[in-house]
């Protein structure tokens, strides 16, 4: 990614899975560059954790559009931008 310019990583009219730390991921989200998400809750508590949403200096809502429960306890949490 060029920190100088995160637009450069979006390819024009595509799609892309961004995974990466907490930094990488604010970044992109500070830039406008995610527009959905997908959280996965594991069914564990490690008491600590890495902000995603800590630089973010605007509010941005999210909306549910999927939650899936799997056999082991994990769920995925879809959301968009609302």
């Amino acid at each position: 990614m060029d920190e100088g310019n995160p637009e450069t990583i979006k390819p024009a009219g595509k799609n892309f899975i961004v995974y990466g730390g907490s930094s990488f991921v604010s970044a992109l989200i500070k830039e406008d560059l995610i527009d959905e998400f997908d959280f996965f809750i594991n069914p564990v508590a490690v008491g600590k954790g890495w902000p995603i949403f800590e630089k973010l200096d605007t509010f941005r809502p999210l909306k549910l559009k999927k939650a899936t429960v799997f056999d082991c306890g994990t769920v995925l949490l879809k959301y968009e931008l609302g």
